[in-house]
């Protein structure tokens, strides 16, 4: 099963703290199944923690929490090795790819290493849901905002690129995130930039963004661009997107 069209969920959330678990999975994460139209059976996901260098420890809970969720979760993992054989054939077999968070420098570059932008572009072609949290987000936009080089944040510009914008996540819950995206929009380092405030989530619908979610109350999305560029009087106009509640 694979959703209509190639569709991405980049988000700011998708795991709570659990009551006999460590975490379980969202409402954002469930939703990314939701798209995938996947019925009748566990939900295949595959669950990619090269941002934080594969630790067994988390894959370790991210499994108890698919117990919880019912879902048919797998890992790929890149550190030492890939565990499978071929990283295409087991990425398309599966319903749903999430991938968490961490170093978005890291993760691009250990994918380009393993051939994964290429992979990675066919297999949202083939429909199946590309989903993510703040370095599992940025990763399908061009660029966005990272703390990946140090605590002062800075623009990444070598993502995969299957949407033609930048991204900004945890928008709310870190200081330095809004004003960050505004100057670096300012300065031409940034174009079109789509950030999410922690619970909050995009759906894009080929490169079209199609819908904005949430999994928290009182949390919004937002569209930052630069108006009049080039010229004296160009401004970074800032717009509010209003998520559906899930």
């Amino acid at each position: 099963m694979t959703a209509d069209s190639p569709t991405i969920l980049a988000t700011s959330g998708g795991l709570r703290p659990g009551t006999r678990t460590r975490f379980e999975f969202n409402k954002l994460v469930h939703h990314a199944v939701e798209l995938s139209g996947v019925s009748g059976r566990a939900p295949r996901i595959s669950h990619v923690g090269t941002a934080s260098g594969d630790q067994r420890w988390f894959n370790h809970e991210l499994s108890e929490a698919s117990r919880v969720a019912k879902f048919d979760l797998s890992h790929l993992n890149l550190f030492t090795m890939p565990n499978v054989g071929n990283i295409e054939e087991y990425l398309l077999g599966q319903d749903v790819v999430w991938v968490n968070g961490g170093s978005v420098v890291n993760l691009l570059a250990v994918w380009r290493a393993h051939g994964l932008d290429g992979i990675f572009r066919r297999v949202w072609e083939a429909g199946v849901v590309l989903a993510g949290v703040s370095a599992g987000s940025i990763c399908w936009f061009k660029g966005g905002t990272t703390d990946s080089f140090g605590p002062e944040l800075r623009a990444v510009d070598n993502g995969l690129a299957l949407l033609p914008y930048d991204n900004g996540v945890h928008y709310d819950s870190e200081a330095a995130r809004r004003p960050t995206v505004h100057r670096l929009v300012a300065d031409g380092t940034l174009g079109e930039t789509h950030c999410t405030d922690d619970g909050v989530g995009l759906v894009y619908r080929g490169t079209d963004l199609a819908d904005v979610v949430t999994e928290a109350p009182g949390k919004a999305a937002y569209r930052v661009r630069l108006e009049r560029p080039g010229t004296p009087d160009a401004t970074v106009v800032e717009e509010k997107l209003e998520p559906t509640a899930l």
